[in-house]
């Protein structure tokens, strides 16, 4: 049966269409014959325990430049709506959080994916320390006497914000360094959060792999491959994607972190893996499914789809 489908996220005009997983997830939608709404998270409202939102009927084109059609903005209570995809992108502040705790109101009546509580209760960076074997040496801290005593043990260090996106505030501290304390005096005056202090991977210099999984289940991977003169593999940052397969490390990890994913409810999550180790799983709004389908590999959000309508 055809579904009404929400999709609250960053407006659609912003998007870049030749690598948006979004994007991807609403023309596979639309190809199934679902109905699709669009709306931005400032646009929803809580009201006397009624969710709204003022939705516009959206159709997608794969067409650079002419990729989309909005119609008419409604406002629409969302238990109307049979799914809502949480698709906005980070950072994962306190906007963010409240719209989960919106969305809360009308989970699982209406589906949303990714779960809002296990959203919100799963940081990308915090989430992925439950499995600490599996990581590089990390640390969560403000005390800048401990970030001190991490450097003179590991000597190259990455710093960077606990809620930041897309490789912003990502630095590399070489041993020897001078510039650690004015780069902790700059966090300071920008956040109160505390930052993760992580050993540097060399590995790094050979790519930092997104690995999509579907309810759990490893199902297609990228490496994303750094420019000479960065350490960040973002692709939105000079990084290159580049056709991957997984590695025997790789299936492992999945398969230790899949029984969490699926007791979370997490429908589609996306992990970063840097030679032998995990160092993020993304569950707010996880990307790479575009690049995936283009080196060969499955069509994801096919996946996608076919898991939710399972739950429908």
């Amino acid at each position: 049966m055809p579904l009404k489908v929400a999709v609250q996220m960053d407006h659609i005009s912003t998007v870049q269409i030749a690598g948006d997983s979004t994007f991807a997830m609403c023309l596979e939608a639309q190809a199934r014959g679902h109905e699709l709404f669009h709306y931005t998270p400032d646009r929803l409202t809580q009201r006397d325990g009624l969710v709204t939102a003022r939705v516009e009927p959206m159709q997608v084109r794969d067409v650079k430049g002419d990729h989309y059609t909005l119609g008419e903005a409604v406002r629409t209570d969302l238990s109307e709506m049979d799914v809502v995809l949480l698709r906005q992108d980070p950072p994962f502040d306190m906007n963010y959080i409240t719209t989960t705790h919106i969305l809360d109101r009308i989970h699982p009546q209406t589906l949303v994916v990714n779960d809002p509580a296990w959203v919100r209760n799963s940081p990308e960076k915090i989430f992925v320390t439950e499995f600490a074997d599996l990581m590089p040496e990390t640390m969560i801290t403000k005390d800048i006497a401990e970030i001190r005593h991490f450097r003179k043990e590991f000597g190259d260090i990455i710093v960077k914000p606990i809620y930041g996106n897309g490789g912003a505030g990502v630095f590399h501290l070489r041993d020897g360094d001078r510039n650690l304390t004015s780069l902790l005096e700059m966090f300071e005056q920008m956040t109160r959060e505390p930052l993760i202090v992580q050993r540097y991977l060399s590995d790094v210099r050979a790519g930092d792999k997104r690995i999509i999984l579907i309810e759990g289940e490893a199902v297609g991977a990228i490496n994303r491959v750094p420019d000479e003169s960065d350490t960040r593999s973002n692709m939105h940052v000079g990084g290159k994607a580049v056709k991957t397969e997984l590695t025997k490390r790789e299936r492992e990890i999945c398969e230790r972190i899949g029984p969490s994913l699926r007791e979370r409810g997490f429908i589609l999550v996306g992990i970063d893996v840097i030679g032998d180790y995990m160092t993020e799983i993304n569950v707010t709004s996880p990307t790479g499914l575009r690049e995936v389908k283009k080196f060969g590999g499955a069509d994801i959000a096919a996946l996608f789809w076919d898991a939710v309508e399972g739950k429908r």
